[in-house]
């Protein structure tokens, strides 16, 4: 056997080192060779995945987060593209595709996804079937409280078929609850897609089971949706003079100590309580004391009374629930709708149905889900608190007083109720610009004044030099001009440069903020050729809308641009984020 090789002594170690050395080779080179190694198993080629979102407020982007994370244990090679970046060409070259989007206003695609839907929706019309070779499954996102449930998800779902795409797996709607869904979807679809583009049937893929899991947020993860951080609240201050007609409240919670942070933009998640009152008529209804056992969502054993004031959700009746009782008419006959679970059981018990036993109506039952309220507050300005403004919502219906669930709980109860939960929801899709230059066109008419109360404070604290424009507006200005004060503060101080009031019910003519940036066309056409941002927060039924309408009109006009082209340049505004909305 030849001699080992050593380290010489002219090598540049100390003698401890030369021995040790000498010894690992002599130990590695001394080592009796052994089988030889197996072949490795032929690699399976990553799977290429578009994962696509549409989202208003975060969610449906913090789901196909979640979606490329499975994926990658799946063996695919998966992109998270946002809706505004998606072209018809670039899906003609995809093999699979998953979609995630929700639904807004009156069945309307989110923002970031308008470009897509019409441009699908074009294609759809005219027959092109260019994505023929396109595996594609849509998880569509929505709110059973509006008529219009999913309607985006399902726009999407039809253009991909009719313009050839094959379906993996059908589309499923997901409710405000709609953990359980999502992970059954994406299971599903993941499965799908990963057979149908198997080549090597002896290669396999792991298998991963989806679980159920809180969405991600800016804060430690152990607040969440799931887990909300309990804070009490520290002020409840109406807003509105005396003589108003609407009750609006400012309402600030303690986050001290708690690790969460947010960023202005971002929504606060509140989770409520059902009013005491509307408990005892439901119990009344059902002839029951509320001392009866039932489980609570997650399976725990509580009593009825607390599983309505805390865990379940009473207003418009579930589909199951009217498939358990199919009561024809609710109050006087003139109608087939319950406003409210308690309408039905009133009818039910009127018509003599049998009553539901306490367990099978819980069962039958929506869980109360938290509400996501617009942060009118700065992390730089207001440290250790978030603040909310919120309009208590309080009306008639069928002979009876109805009130929105988290905003009267808030006005009336939640600050001798004990801690309230709380939690961070980002919004990723309304964001102040980068570049602290740049000008910024805030429209937020009511309560819509929220996120820019929050882009105001935030500015000025970080001496942020960039032009700021507020429109604002309600009913009345003796009465309705929240945050005055601090408003006529900020234009003293030559942080608001330009403040334009709107109000509806001090003229004999109605007039909104959409009205004063038409009168202001010229000036707010030379700031948005500047390089302004401008942003839209309130009511998505009809303000948004108007507003929108607004602004194509003053790209015609004071650009001296034909219709076709404003919607470009609109398109454009959009796609580049200088055009984001926070709308409901």
């Amino acid at each position: 056997m030849d001699a080992l090789p050593c380290i010489p002594e002219s090598a540049p170690f100390s003698p401890e080192q030369r021995h040790w050395l000498n010894g690992f080779i002599a130990g590695l080179l001394s080592r009796s060779p052994g089988p030889a190694p197996a072949p490795a198993a032929p690699a399976v080629a990553p799977i290429p995945l578009t994962i696509v979102f549409g989202s208003q407020t975060g969610t449906a982007e913090g789901l196909a987060k979640r979606v490329a994370k499975a994926a990658a244990q799946r063996g695919f090679q998966s992109t998270v593209v946002d809706a505004a970046q998606l072209t018809l060409a670039r899906l003609a070259a995809d093999r699979n595709l998953l979609v995630l989007t929700s639904t807004y206003g009156e069945g309307e695609p989110p923002d970031n996804a308008r470009a897509l839907h019409a441009a699908l929706k074009k294609a759809a019309e005219t027959g092109d079937a260019r994505l023929t070779g396109l595996a594609f499954s849509v998880c569509a996102l929505g709110d059973t409280n509006y008529a219009q449930f999913c309607r985006a998800g399902h726009e999407f779902d039809s253009y991909l078929e009719k313009l050839g795409g094959r379906r993996a797996v059908p589309l499923v709607d997901c409710d405000l609850d709609y953990e359980a869904r999502f992970a059954s979807w994406l299971e599903a679809a993941l499965g799908a897609l990963a057979q149908g583009n198997r080549t090597d049937t002896s290669a396999t893929l792991p298998l991963v089971s989806i679980q159920p899991a809180a969405e991600p947020v800016a804060a430690p993860p152990e607040y969440s949706r799931k887990n909300p951080y309990l804070t009490p609240i520290r002020v409840v201050r109406r807003l509105n003079a005396n003589g108003s007609a609407k009750e609006v409240h400012h309402i600030e919670f303690s986050l001290e100590s708690s690790g969460l942070v947010y960023e202005p933009g971002d929504a606060l998640g509140v989770v409520p309580q059902n009013c005491p009152r509307q408990v005892t008529e439901v119990l009344a209804a059902l002839e029951c004391d509320g001392e009866e056992e039932v489980p609570s969502p997650a399976g725990e054993p509580i009593s009825l009374r607390r599983a309505l004031t805390e865990h379940y959700d009473l207003g418009r009746p579930p589909a199951r629930l009217l498939k358990l009782m199919p009561v024809p008419a609710i109050g006087s006959g003139d109608t087939t709708e319950a406003h409210h679970v308690v309408d039905l059981l009133v009818a039910a018990r009127t018509a003599g149905d049998p009553h539901l036993s306490p367990v099978d109506f819980v069962g039958a039952l929506r869980g109360l889900q938290p509400r996501l309220y617009s942060i009118s507050s700065a992390p730089s300005t207001h440290a250790g608190r978030v603040h909310i403004t919120v309009g208590a919502v309080r009306y008639e219906a069928a002979g009876r007083a109805r009130h929105g669930v988290c905003s009267t709980f808030l006005a009336d109860r939640a600050a001798v109720a004990g801690p309230v939960g709380v939690f961070i929801h980002p919004n990723n899709n309304f964001r102040l610009p980068t570049d602290p230059d740049a000008p910024v066109i805030m429209v937020g008419p009511g309560t819509g004044i929220a996120p820019f109360r929050a882009f105001l404070h935030e500015r000025r604290t970080r001496g942020m030099r960039g032009r700021n424009w507020l429109f604002f507006g309600d009913q009345h200005e003796a009465t309705d001009f929240l945050y005055r004060e601090e408003l006529l503060a900020f234009q003293q101080e030559g942080g608001l440069h330009r403040l334009d009031l709107a109000w509806s019910r001090d003229a004999s003519s109605k007039v909104y903020v959409q009205h004063r940036m038409l009168e202001n066309a010229k000036e707010l056409w030379t700031w948005l050729e500047q390089g302004a941002h401008i942003y839209v927060c309130g009511d998505g039924a009809r303000m948004a809308r108007d507003v929108d309408a607004a602004l194509h009109r003053i790209v015609e006009t004071a650009g001296g641009k034909s219709p076709e082209q404003a919607a470009l340049y609109v398109s454009g505004l959009r796609s580049s984020r200088a055009y984001q909305r926070d709308v409901y």
